[in-house]
């Protein structure tokens, strides 16, 4: 990981708490929730298998929708 990008995912670490304790940036982005972009890529769907156990899924009209800050920011930046 890039200094620059690890200094901006530590600012976006200190403004919410992470049921997953951020596993995510901890494994350096290895062990990411499944999501993919969709529309003008401002958004993530979530694909994990039960969408409903996570705090930051969005259920809207026939998919969730992620709304993690670090795991759009991620998706943005590392296209992951």
């Amino acid at each position: 990981m890039e200094q620059d990008y690890k200094k901006e995912m530590e600012e976006i670490l200190d403004q919410f708490k992470c049921p997953k304790d951020f596993e995510c940036y901890k494994s350096g982005l290895k062990t990411l929730c499944k999501a993919k972009q969709i529309g003008n890529e401002l958004f993530l769907e979530c694909l994990e298998d039960i969408p409903q156990r996570c705090k930051f899924a969005l259920f809207l009209g026939r998919s969730y929708l992620c709304q993690c800050p670090l795991r759009i920011y991620i998706a943005e930046k590392f296209r992951k």
